[in-house]
């Protein structure tokens, strides 16, 4: 049997099988060298893309972290820097890749991403409707800074102290012991109201003076120990007015100012108050509402007839 050039036998370079094996090598080295003189062709796309998107990562992750920062500010900022910074870098990157692929002429591809995108977000956006609209709100809330734990505060007809603050609700704790959890969203559409925003609150109180008594003297002697209770500030000063003139007895209203941040809470100084008041009407010897016994009348006066003509 005689040998090729190759060093193979004859009859084996004849074979349809070793004739198969050449076609196959040489389409797969036609194939690779097509495929490395594209990636040639398309190098400076591929180095401008990535520099894009690069670019545009690199100015996500500054802005993100930017933000993180400003939202770390205060007692509660920690719980939404995170979060934030990841939305940004992901927003970031997302613009950054379809960037990319339309500098590498994958217009179609880059637009069949974002429609995509927006597709799944809007089933999404239906389906966790109102898990995504307390978060939403959450992060709002946390920008707005409206409220801080250990604030009292009351919406939605719920008052209590503030516990924890989530993005998806706010833990209260109310004056009974109950722990009420309220939706972000829900507070953040009602009425707010907080009450130690700045450590100030009023605080208020009616007593009933017979008539009988000096209401200018019992004036001056409520205003007169209201104002030397430990807790009562001098500024904005106490004042006491006549709030009503009921059948039995005189209303006078005392009113007075705490500073709940430095000082005793509201409801501490109210029963110090009303004590120290109560013991000087007594000590002077007015008649209280509870010991009126003589009514008097004090409904308007009846029209008087025309006489007939």
């Amino acid at each position: 049997m005689g040998l090729g050039a190759v060093g193979f036998p004859r009859p084996l370079l004849a074979s349809p099988g070793y004739a198969a094996g050449c076609f196959f090598v040489e389409a797969m080295l036609t194939a690779v060298q097509d495929t490395l003189q594209r990636l040639a062709e398309l190098l400076p796309e591929l180095i401008a893309a990535a520099l894009t998107f690069l670019l545009v990562l690199t100015a996500g992750h500054v802005l993100a972290t930017a933000a993180g920062r400003v939202l770390r500010v205060g007692e509660r900022g920690n719980r939404y820097s995170l979060l934030v910074s990841r939305v940004v870098r992901g927003g970031f990157g997302l613009v950054g890749l379809v960037l990319g692929l339309q500098i590498l002429g994958l217009t179609a591809v880059a637009t069949s991403l974002l429609a995509t995108g927006g597709l799944v977000a809007v089933i999404l956006g239906f389906a966790f409707r109102e898990i995504g609209e307390n978060l939403l709100a959450g992060i709002f809330l946390g920008m707005s800074r409206s409220f801080e734990v250990g604030d009292l505060i009351e919406s939605s007809g719920h008052m209590g102290k503030v516990r924890d603050i989530d993005l998806r609700q706010v833990w209260i704790r109310s004056a009974d012991g109950r722990d009420i959890f309220i939706p972000s969203a829900q507070i953040f559409r009602n009425v707010l109201v907080n009450y130690t925003r700045d450590g100030l609150r009023r605080g208020e109180f009616v007593v009933g003076i017979d008539y009988g008594d000096p209401v200018g003297e019992a004036r001056d002697l409520l205003l007169a120990h209201a104002r030397r209770v430990p807790g009562v500030l001098s500024e904005p000063e106490p004042t006491v007015r006549i709030s009503e003139f009921v059948t039995q007895y005189c209303e006078m209203q005392v009113y007075f100012w705490v500073d709940t941040d430095s000082g005793p809470g509201l409801s501490e100084v109210r029963s110090r108050v009303m004590a120290a008041c109560l013991a000087a009407l007594r000590e002077a010897g007015y008649t209280l509402s509870s010991d009126v016994s003589t009514a008097v009348a004090v409904s308007k006066a009846e029209a008087t007839p025309r006489p007939e003509r």
